[in-house]
């Protein structure tokens, strides 16, 4: 852990320097590698949330408004290394013009003549949208001759795109080596940044952890480094049942991982040794199915009948948790907890929701981890109340977890 904190305020002086502040864009052709991998409509390919187009204004507004212009690069889903219409990025060029007020071109590549000759085109205070970097392979590939065409196209680098800041990938990481003096972090990166910088050490106590999902196995590392920073970790969701199975509980058919059963146990013995507390769902609400319309009772937690299994925690466990939250100063929200897309599952996560905005309102610094934990917060209506809701769930996580971060490295190389 000491080392995550050193790696923070090492982080934190050199993106000082890298930062978009202190660079004037003047007649300069920024590439701005974004996260505009947003949601369209399977339909009418309509944005459904513009949230990450959002996100990312500040930092495009910085460059033209320096008399500047932005060339965009982004992915979007997961095209199978070639052109595919319903993964375009021309889908979003229309809400970008609006969002920006600003002339917005397009390129049906992100590389070649097309590309080229639109950059050398590109006057100050215009945009070009570059078509997705993700139909070709060797974007994901990490590949060194793509990542120079592409640093070809501008004059400097700015990465803003702290959602696939985890990924060594040509847009996201090789092409900073292309701009040894004018490679830097947009707003939203240094935002996301700053934000786990507040809850990893500029930590106001008691600092409370909130970790759910399925699996134990996709959180074991986050919470085995948080036991060395916490005051309390609450653990919803299914990996709740593997602990409840590991101390000798019944579980019915709920989720389990019998191959971290073990796992479990060291992770409350490390916990207790260093006085962290560890909150388990004291009961849970199950069902005879999956499904929404499944019958459904609420027991304890470790007397689960076979033939049910558990998809949300009980009202005890959900005022329990939302007791400790209530008294916390520091909050890291990451997983739901319980199936929350389904109405007959959502009151646990909507119960956590709520106490985590209130604990915010009453002074705490909240920070919520991406994917499903911010789609949970903006469903209950909390996410314009909470501090911080990260863009980027993966890249966090991996942030937690101590692990280098190759765009965010490649930018303070």
């Amino acid at each position: 852990m000491i080392k995550i904190i050193n790696n923070l305020l090492n982080l934190h002086k050199k993106h000082s320097m890298n930062s978009i502040d202190n660079f004037n864009f003047n007649s300069k052709k920024a590439l701005v590698r974004v996260d505009f991998n947003v949601p369209l409509d399977k339909e009418t390919l309509e944005i459904t949330d513009d949230k990450r187009i959002r996100a990312a204004l500040p930092t495009i507004q910085k460059i033209l408004s320096d008399n500047g212009s932005a060339i965009i690069m982004s992915h979007l889903g997961r095209p199978k290394n070639a052109f595919e219409d319903k993964f375009s990025l021309r889908h979003v060029k229309k809400r970008i013009e609006e969002l920006s007020g600003a002339r917005v071109h397009f390129s049906n590549d992100c590389i070649g003549e097309d590309a080229t000759v639109l950059s050398d085109q590109l006057l100050p205070g215009e945009i070009l949208l570059l078509e997705n970097v993700r139909f070709h392979a060797e974007e994901t590939k990490g590949d060194i001759p793509f990542a120079k065409k592409l640093a070809d196209l501008g004059d400097c680098y700015v990465n803003d795109a702290f959602g696939t800041a985890h990924r060594a990938h040509s847009s996201t990481c090789h092409i900073a080596q292309f701009f040894p003096n004018a490679k830097m972090c947009g707003f939203l990166m240094e935002k996301e940044i700053q934000s786990a910088k507040s809850v990893m050490e500029n930590t106001k106590r008691p600092f409370t952890a909130i970790v759910g999902g399925a699996k134990v196995s996709d959180k074991v590392l986050i919470v085995e480094n948080l036991i060395d920073k916490a005051d309390h970790i609450i653990i919803g969701g299914g990996m709740a049942y593997t602990f409840k199975k590991a101390l000798g509980g019944d579980i019915g058919n709920s989720l389990c991982e019998d191959e971290r059963l073990a796992t479990c146990i060291e992770i409350l013995k490390r916990a207790k040794e260093k006085g962290v507390s560890i909150h388990l769902p004291e009961d849970s609400v199950i069902a005879d199915d999956f499904n929404n319309n499944a019958n459904t009772k609420t027991t304890e937690s470790n007397q689960i009948k076979e033939g049910w299994m558990g998809l949300d925690i009980g009202c005890n466990a959900a005022k329990d948790f939302s007791d400790v939250i209530s008294k916390s100063k520091t909050i890291l929200w990451n997983g739901p907890m319980g199936v929350f897309e389904m109405s007959s599952f959502e009151k646990g996560t909507k119960s956590i929701a709520i106490a985590v905005a209130q604990a915010t309102e009453n002074g705490a610094y909240s920070l919520i981890g991406g994917g499903d934990s911010a789609a949970a917060a903006k469903k209950f209506g909390v996410d314009q109340v909470v501090s911080h809701v990260s863009t980027g769930g993966g890249a966090l996580l991996e942030y937690f977890e101590g692990k280098t971060l190759p765009g965010i490295q490649a930018i303070e190389a």
